[in-house]
Parts: C-alpha cells; structure tokens; sequence
C-alpha cells in the first residue's frame, strides 16, 4: 500500500489548483476531499481533511485533496462557493482521467462538504455514479444546497454535537427533512475541528469506504 502524497499542479477554471495525490497500485476507486471555508483559514492541510485522506489512503482508496482558487498557491480568488464546485469538478476529472473507470468518493469538511454534495449532484445530472458522499459538519445554514444534493448516492453526514461553528440543531432539521436516504451519526461533546478526536471520526468514516 502506496502512503505517499505528491505534489501536483492541476488546470482549474480560474487557473493552477495545488494538489496532493495519493495513487495505489490496486485500488478500489477514487476519492476527492474538499477543504474548508477559505476566507477562513481552510486548506488542503486541515486536519479533518488530512484525517479523510489518510481514512481512505488505508482503506485502499486513491486520493486527491487540493486548495481551492486563491488558497495557498492556487491561482485566482475566492469563487462563491460556485467557484469552487467548479474546481472541485477539474480536479475530480484529472483524478479520473489518472484512473479511468474507477468507483467515486466524494467527501468534504465544512464548507467543503456542501462543495462535495454539489458536485455529487452535478455528476449524477451528467449520469456519472457516485459510490459514496460524506458530508463532515456541513454549513447548512450558510450555504444553499437544496436541490442540488444528488438523489441516489448514499449519503453519511457527521456532526459534532459541540459544533461551535456550524450549529447542531440546524444540521439535525435539515436531515430531519432530507427526502433522500441518508445516514447521520452525531459525535457527543466535540468541537467544529474535531479536536482530540480525530481517531474517532476516522473510525466512524472507514466503514464507508469498504
């Protein structure tokens, strides 16, 4: 099993996006991870991102986690959250066209979580299949997602029940009201960025990823 990132530079719609790609010679598929906000200090180095890679790095998955337009030595600046579903999709069709034909994870943390589901809706609109989308804390309240989620994928999202960032309740109702069939799992008394229980999200997540 291959546990080493590189460093890459992909073409994105407002140019450059930095990358870090983790390829394994017999994987089952491959995974994208979105990072945080990134007006707010997110990047592809945040833990909880660096949490999901390395989850589905040992659990067989080739990996791409990237910096969206104007984070770290991404080119172009700050895009709506349209502007980085936008990169999300060049980096997700980079990372198929390195591994044609393979099973799709889409994940995200934050505000990248509703980056992943609407890039996950998008492809499903194209007929492109989708195996697993996991959503880490989403900012429901914050970021429009209604009808954009993708309607036959599984979905798993993971809230902290402690969230001092994005609030617990809002995500509970709005799963409460999803239409679509979904799993949520709460993490008692943790904080936004999972602090101190990083082996615990990861624990929660491998399942999905068999």
């Amino acid at each position: 099993m291959s546990t080493q990132e590189i460093v890459l530079f992909i073409n994105g719609p407002a140019g450059k996006l930095e990358a870090l790609y983790c390829e394994q010679p017999d994987a089952k598929g491959i995974a994208l991870i979105c990072h945080p906000h990134p007006l707010y200090a997110g990047t592809m180095q945040n833990k909880v991102v660096a949490t999901l890679q390395r989850t589905a790095r040992d659990n067989q998955w080739s990996t791409l986690r990237f910096n969206f337009r104007g984070v770290g030595k991404s080119e172009g600046t700050y895009g709506e959250g349209v502007g980085e579903t936008a990169d999300a999709k060049a980096a997700l069709e980079w990372l198929q066209a390195k591994n044609p034909n393979q099973p799709i994870i889409i994940m995200g943390f934050s505000f990248g979580s509703c980056v992943a589901a609407c890039l996950a809706g998008q492809l499903e609109q194209q007929g492109t299949p989708i195996k697993q989308l996991i959503m880490i804390a989403p900012p429901v309240e914050r970021f429009d997602i209604k009808g954009k989620l993708p309607t036959s994928c599984p979905l798993l999202v993971i809230q902290p029940e402690a969230d001092e960032v994005v609030t617990p309740q809002i995500v509970y109702d709005w799963s409460n009201h999803l239409t679509i069939e979904h799993t949520l799992l709460t993490v008692p008394e943790c904080s936004h960025f999972f602090h101190g229980r990083l082996t615990e999200l990861k624990d929660l997540v491998a399942p999905y990823l068999q």
